[in-house]
């Protein structure tokens, strides 16, 4: 079966380079967990901030290690600037002249946290996918949590067939 041979980390995305020569992204992570909120489980990702469109995710932890792995994806990009909430890792991995941070230039991004939970809760996978609280739906398996995440956002943002 291709989910027990699939490590959460083959889940990665990249997209095509951007038209843009100063693209600007904003950047974020959003949390849930596996079976209990000990077993946390991190969506890092990154849009443009122009279209709103998803350029890279990764789903890891809340260590500086998964948002070098998004960095990673994002520099054939060209990123000129990054918007972010100021958490520990950005600020330590980008440049102080290529980063904002500040809640007025991440609005698409902290939509798409609340769009991307509320399609999620809706799927047919609901009882056995993630992004909800505990009371709705979650996840029992780190394999199935990422699984479905991946699954969806390489569907709805990237058009991908699944």
């Amino acid at each position: 079966m291709v989910l027990a041979e699939l490590e959460p980390t083959q889940t990665i995305v990249r997209l095509c380079l951007a038209d843009d020569p100063e693209v600007k992204a904003e950047i974020d992570e959003m949390w849930s967990f596996v079976q209990s909120k000990k077993q946390q489980r991190w969506l890092w990702w990154a849009i443009d901030h122009r279209t709103g469109q998803v350029l890279a995710y990764v789903l890891a932890n809340h260590k500086d290690q998964a948002f070098v792995q998004l960095k990673a994806l994002l520099e054939p990009f060209g990123i000129m600037q990054f918007y972010s909430d100021g958490w520990g890792a950005y600020e330590r991995h980008i440049a102080p002249v290529f980063h904002t941070v500040g809640k007025r230039n991440t609005q698409k991004i902290e939509r798409k946290h609340l769009t991307l939970r509320t399609r999620i809760k809706r799927t047919p996978l609901a009882e056995r996918s993630a992004m909800a609280r505990k009371t709705i739906c979650f996840s029992k398996s780190i394999v199935m949590h990422d699984v479905v995440i991946g699954l969806f956002i390489n569907r709805v943002a990237f058009g991908l067939s699944i």
